[in-house]
């Protein structure tokens, strides 16, 4: 039987933290909570659940080296992150997770995120688009007809083959965001393949605010300049804007929401201005830059 690992990075998770952990003792995992230092009763549930903690300094916090701390923190087969904020849909979700992986050239696999029951349309949507019904697995190969979209991976519930993130050398330090995506192109490349599992769900979404899309779309643009090569061997993002935006519309009008399409442009408005001003960010004024992120710790490293 493989050892499963399941990390957590914490922050401030007092809200979300019992019932996560609850649902996942109840399958066959190891638990590790990474908690950032946080200031409300985070680790006093997570200890009174008999779950092991590791506590970082908040400034400390990585996107990549946090995962890749707690993926070396112990011995396993198979190493699974979620979220504070992604509670699982059953007690299935990790074994439906792991299926792919009968595959050994299955390196990664991502699941399935449904909305909250109260996740405005514009988040519900987001969701509908980029976790469907239907399983996949890719390969290095099907850049020519996915581009972007084959490296896609999504850290708020995604497991990876152990050995093969060794053979990538984990996840890279200092990434605004992306540590995931990274890791996927890194894989793909390697001549592994990437699965996603339909049937392996959690609740995890986000009514981000136009102004909140703004800044995430702008430390995208951060991303994809300082990982280029990531739009060089996968193609640039644009097709799959374009894609979002015909679907996003129609979802609008099947749903009786044809009144929200004008909101709707000003949204993706925000998002389109925000990646390409992040793309662009070193030619912006750092006092600019800083106020446009959404994380904004990430500049305090010397970027």
């Amino acid at each position: 039987m493989k050892k499963i690992l399941c990390i957590i990075p914490t922050l401030n998770a007092a809200q979300t933290i019992k019932n996560q952990i609850e649902l996942l003792k109840k399958q066959n995992v190891d638990i590790l909570v990474i908690d950032s230092s946080s200031d409300d009763n985070t680790l006093d549930i997570v200890r009174a659940l008999d779950v092991e903690v590791k506590v970082i300094d908040r400034k400390e916090f990585d996107h990549g080296g946090t995962r890749t701390l707690g993926a070396k923190y112990k011995q396993s087969d198979i190493v699974v992150f979620l979220t504070q904020d992604a509670q699982p849909f059953d007690e299935n979700c990790i074994s439906e997770l792991i299926k792919p992986f009968i595959d050994d050239k299955v390196a990664a696999v991502y699941g399935r995120q449904l909305p909250y029951p109260n996740e405005t349309i514009f988040g519900e949507h987001l969701r509908v688009f980029n976790y469907g019904e239907h399983s996949y697995v890719r390969s290095y190969e099907d850049k020519q007809r996915y581009g972007i979209k084959t490296a896609f991976l999504s850290d708020s519930f995604a497991a990876y083959r152990t050995k093969a993130l060794k053979e990538i050398d984990y996840f890279k330090d200092g990434l605004i965001l992306g540590e995931d995506m990274y890791a996927g192109a890194k894989l793909l490349q390697k001549g592994y393949k990437l699965a996603y599992a339909a049937d392996a769900k959690v609740y995890h979404s986000h009514s981000y605010t136009i102004t909140q899309e703004f800044k995430r779309y702008f430390d995208i643009g951060v991303f994809h300049k300082n990982e280029n090569w990531i739009l060089d061997k996968f193609g640039k993002p644009e097709g799959e804007g374009l894609k979002y935006i015909r679907s996003e519309f129609s979802y609008l009008v099947k749903q009786g929401k044809a009144y929200l399409l004008p909101l709707a442009v000003v949204r993706i408005g925000a998002k389109f201005l925000g990646y390409k001003l992040g793309f662009s960010y070193k030619r912006i004024p750092f006092v600019l830059v800083k106020c446009w992120s959404m994380h904004k710790s990430w500049w305090n490293k010397g970027k």
